[in-house]
Protein backbone atom coordinates (compact mmCIF):
# COMPACT_ATOMS: atom_id res chain seq x y z
CA UNK A 1 0.00 0.00 0.00
CA UNK A 2 1.32 3.29 -1.13
CA UNK A 3 2.52 5.26 1.97
CA UNK A 4 0.60 9.05 2.83
CA UNK A 5 1.73 10.64 6.17
CA UNK A 6 -0.11 13.41 7.15
CA UNK A 7 1.65 15.45 9.95
CA UNK A 8 -0.91 17.43 12.45
CA UNK A 9 0.74 19.87 14.79
CA UNK A 10 -1.71 19.87 17.58
CA UNK A 11 -2.96 23.74 18.62
CA UNK A 12 -0.30 25.61 20.85
CA UNK A 13 1.09 29.42 20.77
CA UNK A 14 1.97 29.89 16.53
CA UNK A 15 5.31 29.20 16.98
CA UNK A 16 7.30 27.66 13.65
CA UNK A 17 6.76 24.26 13.87
CA UNK A 18 10.40 22.69 13.38
CA UNK A 19 9.72 20.03 14.65
CA UNK A 20 7.60 18.63 12.54
CA UNK A 21 9.28 20.34 9.24
CA UNK A 22 12.61 18.35 10.27
CA UNK A 23 10.42 15.04 10.09
CA UNK A 24 8.75 15.74 7.07
CA UNK A 25 11.90 16.96 4.89
CA UNK A 26 13.80 14.10 6.77
CA UNK A 27 11.31 11.59 5.37
CA UNK A 28 11.59 13.32 1.93
CA UNK A 29 15.23 12.96 1.79
CA UNK A 30 14.91 9.08 2.53
CA UNK A 31 11.70 8.29 0.89
CA UNK A 32 10.55 10.83 -1.80
CA UNK A 33 8.32 8.54 -3.09
CA UNK A 34 6.57 8.76 0.24
CA UNK A 35 3.29 11.71 0.02
CA UNK A 36 3.29 14.00 2.51
CA UNK A 37 1.53 16.71 3.83
CA UNK A 38 1.51 19.11 6.95
CA UNK A 39 -1.24 20.77 8.86
CA UNK A 40 -0.26 23.07 11.22
CA UNK A 41 -3.63 23.89 13.80
CA UNK A 42 -1.52 26.40 15.24
CA UNK A 43 -2.46 28.45 12.65
CA UNK A 44 -6.31 28.05 12.47
CA UNK A 45 -8.95 29.33 14.47
CA UNK A 46 -10.27 27.73 17.44
CA UNK A 47 -13.80 26.84 16.46
CA UNK A 48 -12.40 25.80 13.10
CA UNK A 49 -9.91 22.78 14.78
CA UNK A 50 -12.48 19.84 13.91
CA UNK A 51 -13.47 20.66 10.41
CA UNK A 52 -10.08 21.56 9.68
CA UNK A 53 -8.78 18.33 10.58
CA UNK A 54 -11.44 16.24 9.04
CA UNK A 55 -10.90 18.15 5.67
CA UNK A 56 -7.40 17.87 5.74
CA UNK A 57 -8.04 14.09 6.46
CA UNK A 58 -10.51 13.64 3.61
CA UNK A 59 -8.52 15.50 0.88
CA UNK A 60 -5.43 13.35 2.03
CA UNK A 61 -6.42 9.88 2.71
CA UNK A 62 -3.34 9.69 5.07
CA UNK A 63 -2.04 5.79 6.02
CA UNK A 64 0.16 7.36 9.25
CA UNK A 65 -0.74 10.53 11.02
CA UNK A 66 1.59 11.65 13.37
CA UNK A 67 0.97 14.39 15.98
CA UNK A 68 2.81 16.69 17.11
CA UNK A 69 2.12 17.55 20.68
CA UNK A 70 4.15 20.24 21.97
CA UNK A 71 2.86 22.03 25.46
CA UNK A 72 1.14 20.68 28.23
CA UNK A 73 3.01 22.10 31.80
CA UNK A 74 1.38 25.29 33.14
CA UNK A 75 3.89 27.02 35.19
CA UNK A 76 5.38 29.69 33.70
CA UNK A 77 5.63 33.62 35.11
CA UNK A 78 3.38 35.20 31.90
CA UNK A 79 0.30 35.21 30.42
CA UNK A 80 -1.20 31.26 29.79
CA UNK A 81 -4.09 29.95 30.04
CA UNK A 82 -6.65 32.16 31.06
CA UNK A 83 -4.20 34.72 32.87
CA UNK A 84 -1.24 34.54 34.49
CA UNK A 85 -0.53 30.99 36.71
CA UNK A 86 2.31 32.01 38.57
CA UNK A 87 0.19 35.03 39.89
CA UNK A 88 -3.05 33.09 40.27
CA UNK A 89 -0.76 30.92 42.11
CA UNK A 90 1.28 32.96 44.66
CA UNK A 91 -2.65 35.02 45.56
CA UNK A 92 -4.05 31.92 46.41
CA UNK A 93 -1.67 30.38 48.95
CA UNK A 94 -0.09 33.47 49.94
CA UNK A 95 -2.25 36.19 50.09
CA UNK A 96 -3.90 37.23 53.35
CA UNK A 97 -6.48 39.31 52.04
CA UNK A 98 -9.34 37.24 51.48
CA UNK A 99 -10.78 38.94 48.33
CA UNK A 100 -6.94 38.49 46.82
CA UNK A 101 -7.09 34.97 47.70
CA UNK A 102 -10.62 34.16 45.81
CA UNK A 103 -9.58 36.01 42.72
CA UNK A 104 -6.56 33.91 42.78
CA UNK A 105 -8.55 30.66 43.28
CA UNK A 106 -11.21 31.95 40.50
CA UNK A 107 -8.08 32.73 38.23
CA UNK A 108 -6.40 28.99 39.32
CA UNK A 109 -10.13 28.01 38.16
CA UNK A 110 -9.81 29.03 34.83
CA UNK A 111 -6.27 28.04 34.36
CA UNK A 112 -7.38 24.41 35.53
CA UNK A 113 -9.81 24.84 33.41
CA UNK A 114 -8.14 25.61 30.50
CA UNK A 115 -4.84 22.77 31.06
CA UNK A 116 -8.16 19.99 31.15
CA UNK A 117 -9.72 21.48 28.17
CA UNK A 118 -6.53 21.03 26.42
CA UNK A 119 -5.56 17.90 26.95
CA UNK A 120 -9.28 16.34 26.25
CA UNK A 121 -9.34 18.78 23.28
CA UNK A 122 -5.98 17.00 21.76
CA UNK A 123 -6.86 13.70 22.76
CA UNK A 124 -10.20 14.00 21.03
CA UNK A 125 -8.46 15.66 17.95
CA UNK A 126 -6.20 12.29 17.89
CA UNK A 127 -8.83 9.91 18.34
CA UNK A 128 -11.18 11.87 15.54
CA UNK A 129 -8.40 11.87 12.91
CA UNK A 130 -7.24 8.26 13.50
CA UNK A 131 -11.19 7.25 13.65
CA UNK A 132 -11.60 9.48 10.16
CA UNK A 133 -8.17 7.88 8.57
CA UNK A 134 -9.48 4.39 9.60
CA UNK A 135 -12.78 5.36 7.32
CA UNK A 136 -10.31 5.41 3.45
CA UNK A 137 -7.49 2.91 5.23
CA UNK A 138 -8.92 0.61 7.55
CA UNK A 139 -4.82 -0.22 8.54
CA UNK A 140 -4.24 3.47 9.21
CA UNK A 141 -1.83 4.01 12.33
CA UNK A 142 -1.10 6.61 14.19
CA UNK A 143 2.08 8.25 16.20
CA UNK A 144 2.47 11.17 18.97
CA UNK A 145 5.27 12.63 19.89
CA UNK A 146 6.29 16.62 20.48
CA UNK A 147 7.37 18.17 23.40
CA UNK A 148 4.44 17.04 25.77
CA UNK A 149 4.66 13.65 25.26
CA UNK A 150 8.42 13.41 25.65
CA UNK A 151 7.80 14.30 29.19
CA UNK A 152 4.44 12.87 30.15
CA UNK A 153 4.53 10.06 27.89
CA UNK A 154 3.71 7.38 30.59
CA UNK A 155 0.60 9.27 31.81
CA UNK A 156 -0.64 10.49 27.71
CA UNK A 157 -0.74 6.65 26.69
CA UNK A 158 -3.41 5.70 29.12
CA UNK A 159 -5.62 8.44 27.13
CA UNK A 160 -5.12 7.55 23.73
CA UNK A 161 -6.50 4.93 21.48
CA UNK A 162 -4.94 1.06 21.34
CA UNK A 163 -2.40 0.91 18.64
CA UNK A 164 -1.05 4.66 19.44
CA UNK A 165 2.39 5.03 19.01
CA UNK A 166 3.88 6.94 21.74
CA UNK A 167 7.41 8.84 20.44
CA UNK A 168 9.85 10.03 22.86
CA UNK A 169 12.48 13.04 21.44
CA UNK A 170 13.26 12.77 18.50
CA UNK A 171 11.05 10.56 15.79
CA UNK A 172 13.39 10.52 12.32
CA UNK A 173 14.60 6.57 13.60
CA UNK A 174 11.60 5.78 14.34
CA UNK A 175 9.49 6.70 11.03
CA UNK A 176 12.27 5.36 8.83
CA UNK A 177 11.65 1.42 10.59
CA UNK A 178 8.06 2.00 10.11
CA UNK A 179 8.47 3.00 6.29
CA UNK A 180 10.61 0.21 5.81
CA UNK A 181 8.54 -2.66 7.68
CA UNK A 182 10.91 -3.06 10.60
CA UNK A 183 10.62 -3.81 14.05
CA UNK A 184 10.69 -0.57 15.71
CA UNK A 185 10.58 -2.00 19.30
CA UNK A 186 14.06 -0.79 20.01
CA UNK A 187 13.37 2.70 19.43
CA UNK A 188 12.53 5.82 21.98
CA UNK A 189 8.58 4.41 21.68
CA UNK A 190 5.57 1.81 22.89
CA UNK A 191 2.55 1.10 21.61
CA UNK A 192 -0.43 2.09 23.67
CA UNK A 193 -2.74 -1.36 24.51
CA UNK A 194 0.35 -3.88 23.41
CA UNK A 195 3.90 -2.92 24.82
CA UNK A 196 4.61 -0.74 28.11
CA UNK A 197 7.15 1.83 28.21
CA UNK A 198 10.20 0.24 29.31
CA UNK A 199 11.84 1.06 32.62
CA UNK A 200 13.66 4.93 31.58
CA UNK A 201 12.90 4.84 28.43
CA UNK A 202 13.14 8.29 27.97
CA UNK A 203 16.79 8.05 28.81
CA UNK A 204 17.69 5.72 26.51
CA UNK A 205 20.22 7.23 23.92
CA UNK A 206 18.62 9.21 20.94
CA UNK A 207 19.42 8.23 17.36
CA UNK A 208 22.60 9.91 15.55
CA UNK A 209 20.81 11.14 12.74
CA UNK A 210 22.97 13.54 10.16
CA UNK A 211 21.44 16.72 9.60
CA UNK A 212 21.10 18.70 6.25
CA UNK A 213 19.55 21.60 5.80
CA UNK A 214 16.14 21.41 5.16
CA UNK A 215 14.68 21.68 1.78
CA UNK A 216 12.26 24.72 1.98
CA UNK A 217 11.30 23.84 -1.60
CA UNK A 218 9.39 20.88 -0.85
CA UNK A 219 8.30 21.88 2.48
CA UNK A 220 6.06 24.89 0.63
CA UNK A 221 4.10 22.26 -1.76
CA UNK A 222 3.25 20.09 1.95
CA UNK A 223 2.09 23.01 3.97
CA UNK A 224 -0.46 24.71 2.95
CA UNK A 225 -0.11 27.24 5.96
CA UNK A 226 3.73 28.04 5.51
CA UNK A 227 3.12 31.47 4.40
CA UNK A 228 1.31 32.45 7.73
CA UNK A 229 5.03 32.05 9.09
CA UNK A 230 6.72 34.75 6.84
CA UNK A 231 4.16 37.42 6.76
CA UNK A 232 4.92 39.47 10.30
CA UNK A 233 8.76 41.12 9.84
CA UNK A 234 9.14 40.90 13.43
CA UNK A 235 8.28 36.90 13.67
CA UNK A 236 11.64 34.78 14.76
CA UNK A 237 12.00 31.44 12.68
CA UNK A 238 13.71 28.88 14.20
CA UNK A 239 16.85 27.03 12.87
CA UNK A 240 18.50 24.13 14.52
CA UNK A 241 22.13 24.01 14.74
CA UNK A 242 23.04 21.18 17.30
CA UNK A 243 21.22 18.84 19.37
CA UNK A 244 22.07 17.19 22.82
CA UNK A 245 22.93 19.02 25.99
CA UNK A 246 25.95 17.49 28.14
CA UNK A 247 25.03 19.41 31.99
CA UNK A 248 23.32 18.27 34.85
CA UNK A 249 21.04 20.56 35.64
CA UNK A 250 18.76 19.75 38.61
CA UNK A 251 15.23 20.72 37.34
CA UNK A 252 15.65 20.34 33.20
CA UNK A 253 14.17 17.46 30.97
CA UNK A 254 16.51 18.80 28.26
CA UNK A 255 19.29 16.74 28.52
CA UNK A 256 17.27 13.62 29.17
CA UNK A 257 14.86 14.30 26.16
CA UNK A 258 17.58 15.45 23.33
CA UNK A 259 20.50 13.09 25.13
CA UNK A 260 24.04 13.94 26.54
CA UNK A 261 25.67 13.33 23.41
CA UNK A 262 25.71 16.89 21.31
CA UNK A 263 25.46 16.53 17.79
CA UNK A 264 26.55 19.06 15.68
CA UNK A 265 25.09 20.01 12.30
CA UNK A 266 27.72 21.11 9.75
CA UNK A 267 27.47 24.99 9.55
CA UNK A 268 27.45 24.73 5.62
CA UNK A 269 24.16 23.35 6.44
CA UNK A 270 22.58 25.27 8.48
CA UNK A 271 23.61 28.72 6.75
CA UNK A 272 22.43 27.26 3.75
CA UNK A 273 18.97 26.11 5.25
CA UNK A 274 18.91 30.03 6.76
CA UNK A 275 19.92 31.13 3.17
CA UNK A 276 16.65 29.78 1.87
CA UNK A 277 14.58 31.20 4.68
CA UNK A 278 16.15 34.75 3.94
CA UNK A 279 15.64 34.42 0.21
CA UNK A 280 12.09 33.98 1.21
CA UNK A 281 12.11 37.18 3.30
CA UNK A 282 12.66 36.03 7.05
CA UNK A 283 15.44 37.93 8.68
CA UNK A 284 15.07 37.19 12.12
CA UNK A 285 16.38 33.70 13.46
CA UNK A 286 16.11 31.67 16.58
CA UNK A 287 18.69 29.26 17.12
CA UNK A 288 16.48 26.08 18.43
CA UNK A 289 19.19 24.59 20.25
CA UNK A 290 19.19 23.55 24.26
CA UNK A 291 21.67 25.47 24.30
CA UNK A 292 23.59 27.82 21.44
CA UNK A 293 27.19 27.12 23.22
CA UNK A 294 26.80 24.07 25.66
CA UNK A 295 30.53 24.01 26.61
CA UNK A 296 33.40 25.09 25.88
CA UNK A 297 34.77 22.62 23.40
CA UNK A 298 32.17 23.79 21.01
CA UNK A 299 32.64 27.39 20.65
CA UNK A 300 34.91 26.52 17.31
CA UNK A 301 31.73 25.10 15.92
CA UNK A 302 30.02 28.23 16.56
CA UNK A 303 32.90 30.90 15.43
CA UNK A 304 32.92 28.82 12.34
CA UNK A 305 28.96 29.06 11.88
CA UNK A 306 28.57 32.68 12.37
CA UNK A 307 31.79 33.22 10.19
CA UNK A 308 30.02 31.22 7.44
CA UNK A 309 27.09 33.51 8.11
CA UNK A 310 28.92 36.68 7.56
CA UNK A 311 30.74 35.28 4.24
CA UNK A 312 27.26 34.74 2.83
CA UNK A 313 26.10 38.26 3.12
CA UNK A 314 23.16 37.65 5.27
CA UNK A 315 24.26 40.75 6.82
CA UNK A 316 20.72 42.63 7.78
CA UNK A 317 19.88 39.60 9.89
CA UNK A 318 18.74 39.70 13.61
CA UNK A 319 19.09 36.28 15.77
CA UNK A 320 18.55 35.22 19.28
CA UNK A 321 19.21 32.08 21.43
CA UNK A 322 19.91 30.55 24.56
CA UNK A 323 23.22 30.81 25.56
CA UNK A 324 25.83 29.63 28.23
CA UNK A 325 27.74 32.84 28.72
CA UNK A 326 30.31 31.22 30.14
CA UNK A 327 31.12 29.62 27.03
CA UNK A 328 32.07 32.97 25.24
CA UNK A 329 35.67 34.47 23.75
CA UNK A 330 35.86 38.08 22.87
CA UNK A 331 36.05 36.16 19.04
CA UNK A 332 33.05 34.75 19.55
CA UNK A 333 31.74 38.02 21.15
CA UNK A 334 32.74 39.89 18.39
CA UNK A 335 31.06 37.92 15.55
CA UNK A 336 28.09 37.51 17.44
CA UNK A 337 27.11 41.18 17.46
CA UNK A 338 28.60 41.70 13.39
CA UNK A 339 26.13 38.65 12.85
CA UNK A 340 22.92 40.48 14.17
CA UNK A 341 22.66 38.79 17.59
CA UNK A 342 19.86 41.04 19.17
CA UNK A 343 18.59 39.25 21.95
CA UNK A 344 20.22 36.18 24.23
CA UNK A 345 18.65 34.56 27.27
CA UNK A 346 21.12 33.28 30.18
CA UNK A 347 19.28 30.82 32.26
CA UNK A 348 22.04 30.99 35.38
CA UNK A 349 19.26 30.32 37.91
CA UNK A 350 21.13 32.01 40.81
CA UNK A 351 23.74 34.54 41.23
CA UNK A 352 24.84 32.67 44.03
CA UNK A 353 28.20 30.14 43.13
CA UNK A 354 26.89 28.26 45.59
CA UNK A 355 23.58 27.83 44.67
CA UNK A 356 24.56 27.00 41.25
CA UNK A 357 27.06 24.17 42.13
CA UNK A 358 24.69 22.37 44.20
CA UNK A 359 22.28 22.49 40.97
CA UNK A 360 24.75 21.12 39.43
CA UNK A 361 24.60 23.61 36.63
CA UNK A 362 28.49 23.87 35.71
CA UNK A 363 28.56 27.51 35.24
CA UNK A 364 31.57 29.78 36.81
CA UNK A 365 29.42 33.04 37.47
CA UNK A 366 32.69 34.92 38.01
CA UNK A 367 33.71 34.07 33.91
CA UNK A 368 29.78 34.72 32.80
CA UNK A 369 30.15 38.30 33.92
CA UNK A 370 34.03 39.00 32.48
CA UNK A 371 32.84 37.43 29.01
CA UNK A 372 29.17 39.94 29.60
CA UNK A 373 31.86 42.49 29.50
CA UNK A 374 33.67 41.47 26.56
CA UNK A 375 30.61 40.92 24.76
CA UNK A 376 29.47 44.71 25.89
CA UNK A 377 32.85 45.33 24.96
CA UNK A 378 32.51 44.53 20.99
CA UNK A 379 29.45 46.44 20.82
CA UNK A 380 26.63 44.53 22.29
CA UNK A 381 23.49 47.15 23.28
CA UNK A 382 20.32 44.59 23.05
CA UNK A 383 18.13 43.10 25.42
CA UNK A 384 19.48 40.48 27.89
CA UNK A 385 17.10 38.00 29.43
CA UNK A 386 18.21 36.56 32.75
CA UNK A 387 16.17 33.55 34.20
CA UNK A 388 16.24 33.30 37.97
CA UNK A 389 14.80 30.50 39.47
CA UNK A 390 14.43 31.42 43.49
CA UNK A 391 14.21 29.12 46.11
CA UNK A 392 16.03 25.92 44.57
CA UNK A 393 17.93 24.03 46.88
CA UNK A 394 19.18 25.57 50.10
CA UNK A 395 17.65 29.09 49.41
CA UNK A 396 18.31 31.66 51.94
CA UNK A 397 18.94 35.39 52.89
CA UNK A 398 22.58 35.53 52.47
CA UNK A 399 22.04 33.71 48.57
CA UNK A 400 19.69 36.02 47.95
CA UNK A 401 21.36 39.21 48.63
CA UNK A 402 24.57 37.24 46.96
CA UNK A 403 21.74 36.82 43.48
CA UNK A 404 20.90 40.55 44.01
CA UNK A 405 24.26 41.35 43.82
CA UNK A 406 25.36 39.38 40.86
CA UNK A 407 21.72 41.33 39.22
CA UNK A 408 23.26 44.66 40.06
CA UNK A 409 26.90 43.65 38.60
CA UNK A 410 24.79 42.83 35.32
CA UNK A 411 23.07 46.03 34.83
CA UNK A 412 26.29 48.03 35.46
CA UNK A 413 27.72 45.84 32.70
CA UNK A 414 24.81 46.50 29.91
CA UNK A 415 22.66 48.87 31.12
CA UNK A 416 19.72 48.75 33.69
CA UNK A 417 17.01 49.03 31.08
CA UNK A 418 18.45 46.09 28.98
CA UNK A 419 18.74 43.45 31.57
CA UNK A 420 15.64 41.56 32.01
CA UNK A 421 15.10 39.01 35.10
CA UNK A 422 12.81 36.98 34.53
CA UNK A 423 11.46 35.37 37.62
CA UNK A 424 10.66 31.98 37.77
CA UNK A 425 9.25 28.74 40.35
CA UNK A 426 10.20 25.41 38.86
CA UNK A 427 7.45 23.43 37.89
CA UNK A 428 9.09 20.33 39.13
CA UNK A 429 8.93 17.69 35.97
CA UNK A 430 9.21 13.98 35.47
CA UNK A 431 12.81 12.77 35.30
CA UNK A 432 14.62 15.02 36.57
CA UNK A 433 17.63 15.84 39.21
CA UNK A 434 15.03 17.75 41.31
CA UNK A 435 12.32 14.82 41.01
CA UNK A 436 14.44 12.28 42.38
CA UNK A 437 15.56 14.98 45.44
CA UNK A 438 11.30 15.17 46.00
CA UNK A 439 11.39 11.18 46.44
CA UNK A 440 14.26 11.04 48.95
CA UNK A 441 12.80 14.19 51.11
CA UNK A 442 9.54 12.63 50.87
CA UNK A 443 8.07 15.60 48.80
CA UNK A 444 6.63 13.35 46.67
CA UNK A 445 5.98 9.79 46.35
CA UNK A 446 7.12 7.57 43.26
CA UNK A 447 3.70 6.90 41.05
CA UNK A 448 2.42 10.27 41.60
CA UNK A 449 0.48 11.82 38.62
CA UNK A 450 2.51 14.67 37.13
CA UNK A 451 -0.75 15.91 35.35
CA UNK A 452 -3.11 15.91 37.86
CA UNK A 453 -3.89 19.52 38.52
CA UNK A 454 -5.18 19.89 42.10
CA UNK A 455 -4.46 22.34 44.84
CA UNK A 456 -2.91 19.63 47.23
CA UNK A 457 -0.87 18.46 43.79
CA UNK A 458 0.30 21.95 43.05
CA UNK A 459 1.87 23.07 46.23
CA UNK A 460 4.39 20.07 45.37
CA UNK A 461 4.82 20.41 41.74
CA UNK A 462 5.13 23.86 41.86
CA UNK A 463 8.73 24.63 43.76
CA UNK A 464 8.33 27.36 46.50
CA UNK A 465 8.98 25.27 49.76
CA UNK A 466 9.38 26.71 53.27
CA UNK A 467 10.54 27.89 55.34
CA UNK A 468 11.31 30.74 52.41
CA UNK A 469 8.15 29.85 50.35
CA UNK A 470 5.86 32.49 52.14
CA UNK A 471 8.59 34.89 52.23
CA UNK A 472 8.73 34.44 48.54
CA UNK A 473 4.86 34.55 47.92
CA UNK A 474 4.67 37.92 49.77
CA UNK A 475 7.27 39.72 47.70
CA UNK A 476 5.74 38.50 44.70
CA UNK A 477 2.32 39.67 45.58
CA UNK A 478 3.69 42.81 46.21
CA UNK A 479 5.41 43.38 43.18
CA UNK A 480 2.29 42.28 40.91
CA UNK A 481 0.66 45.40 43.03
CA UNK A 482 3.67 47.49 42.49
CA UNK A 483 4.58 47.25 39.18
CA UNK A 484 2.75 44.10 37.13
CA UNK A 485 4.02 45.56 33.61
CA UNK A 486 7.85 45.20 35.04
CA UNK A 487 7.65 42.41 37.65
CA UNK A 488 10.62 40.88 37.50
CA UNK A 489 12.61 44.58 38.09
CA UNK A 490 9.92 45.10 41.06
CA UNK A 491 10.75 41.70 42.48
CA UNK A 492 15.06 42.75 42.82
CA UNK A 493 13.90 46.16 43.84
CA UNK A 494 11.43 44.58 46.87
CA UNK A 495 14.31 42.15 47.94
CA UNK A 496 17.11 44.46 47.93
CA UNK A 497 14.69 46.82 50.04
CA UNK A 498 14.38 44.18 52.50
CA UNK A 499 17.53 41.91 52.76
CA UNK A 500 20.13 43.82 51.74
CA UNK A 501 22.82 43.42 48.54
CA UNK A 502 25.84 41.20 49.78
CA UNK A 503 29.43 42.03 48.67
CA UNK A 504 29.80 40.93 44.37
CA UNK A 505 33.01 38.85 45.65
CA UNK A 506 31.03 37.03 48.11
CA UNK A 507 28.39 35.81 45.25
CA UNK A 508 31.02 34.46 43.20
CA UNK A 509 33.13 31.98 45.95
CA UNK A 510 31.67 29.32 46.96
CA UNK A 511 33.88 27.52 49.04
CA UNK A 512 34.00 23.54 49.05
CA UNK A 513 31.54 22.33 51.66
CA UNK A 514 33.07 19.18 54.09
CA UNK A 515 29.85 17.49 53.69
CA UNK A 516 28.06 16.46 50.17
CA UNK A 517 24.83 17.97 49.48
CA UNK A 518 21.93 15.85 49.14
CA UNK A 519 21.09 16.43 45.63
CA UNK A 520 25.12 15.12 44.41
CA UNK A 521 23.78 11.74 44.09
CA UNK A 522 20.68 12.03 42.84
CA UNK A 523 19.93 10.49 38.99
CA UNK A 524 20.06 12.36 36.02
CA UNK A 525 19.00 15.69 34.15
CA UNK A 526 20.54 18.64 31.94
Amino acid sequence: MENRILYVRLPCNPIFPIGVVYLADHVHKQFPEVEQKILDLGTVPPLDFNAALDDCVDEFKPTLLVFSWRDIQIYAPVDGRGGNPLQHTFEFFYSLNPLVKARGAVGLLRIASGYYGELWRNIGLIKRGVSRAKQYNPAARVVVGGGAVSVFYEQIGKSLPKGSIISVGEGESLLEKMLRGQNFEDERCYVVGETKPRDRLVHEIPANIEKTACNYDYIQTIWREFEYYFQAQDFYVGVQTKRGCPHNCCYCIYTVIEGKQVRINPAHEVVAEMRQLYDRGIRNFWFTDAQLIPARKYMDDVIELLQKVLDAGMKDIHWAAYIRADNLTPELCDLMVKTGMNYFEIGITSGSQELVRKMRMGYNLRTVLENCRDLKAAGFNALVSVNYSFNVIDERPDTIRQTIAYHRELEKIFGADKVEPAIFFIGLQPHTHLEEYAFKNNILKPGYDPMNITPWSIRKLFWNPEPLGSFFGEVCLQAWQRNPNDFGREVMNILEARLGRAELEEALSAPIEPKQQALAGVGVGK
